[in-house]
């Protein structure tokens, strides 16, 4: 093993992280905003609604993202409407082709994660909710999604850790993130076994932070509302001690 070249891959490979990190954020944010209604009509809505759903996530979930990566870079291009049409400006820049693709299959495993956080949530929660007056709008916003994201929150973690490890994928088109600094050092040092640890390396450190936020973030959540409450009581007069008497005979 030779420690010298591991030592300048520690130096070159980091330059990477920028990138990674960039289509991480944005495919997850993305897909993030494109679950939220999505899963209200995949748990909610009209047969109709939620069967078109399904058969995005299906489709999504079911072939490899590699696969759909290279469907976008590579297929479309040999569309000649697509060519000509005004989506090729972003089409044919393999950075927008992985940020849609990685906000596609984000999006369609985050739909599948709140939709089963929704589906969780009490009955009687909604419909105290309708007692109070609220609209169906409020309802969601106010007291349906908040209790579901903290039910589907573990499982959005693995989605997370996922996206990081994922987007290595995007060195297949070019991109010159992790992975693809990792394959382009190999191929002028000819030394894949040094530079991928290092480069595996950077992943895992990548991805535990990315858990022990998610932890810190589950923790703040369950305790906040405990933490609130706490607060109103101490803040809150005591009551009156009631008078005893005792009735006239």
């Amino acid at each position: 093993m030779n420690l010298g070249l591991m030592l300048d891959a520690m130096v070159v490979l980091p330059s990477g992280v920028g990138l990674t990190l960039t289509l991480t954020v944005l495919s997850l944010t993305a897909g993030f905003l494109v679950s939220v209604p999505l899963a209200f009509m995949r748990a909610f809505g009209r047969p109709g609604l939620s069967l078109a759903v399904l058969s995005y996530t299906y489709v999504i979930r079911g072939t490899p993202m590699l696969v759909q990566l290279f469907l976008l870079y590579y297929g479309l291009g040999q569309i000649q409407a697509v060519r000509a049409s005004i989506f090729w400006v972003i089409l044919r820049d393999p950075f927008w082709c992985a940020l849609l693709t990685f906000s596609l299959n984000s999006a369609a495993h985050t739909t599948e994660i709140l939709c089963r956080g929704l589906q969780s949530v009490p009955k009687g929660v909604t419909e105290a909710a309708t007692s109070l007056g609220l609209k169906r709008f409020q309802i969601a916003r106010l007291v349906t999604f908040p209790i579901a994201f903290r039910i589907s929150l573990p499982a959005y973690g693995n989605e997370v850790v996922g996206m990081i490890k994922g987007s290595s994928l995007a060195s297949t088109v070019t991109l010159l993130e992790i992975t693809g600094m990792a394959r382009q050092m190999v191929s002028t040092t000819f030394a894949p076994y040094e530079i991928f640890i290092v480069a595996g390396a950077i992943y895992l450190s990548l991805t535990s932070i990315a858990v022990k936020a998610i932890q810190l973030l589950e923790r703040w959540l369950s305790t906040d509302g405990n933490r609130v409450h706490r607060r109103k009581a101490r803040l809150r007069p005591p009551l009156p001690d009631p008078e005893i008497t005792t009735p006239l005979p």
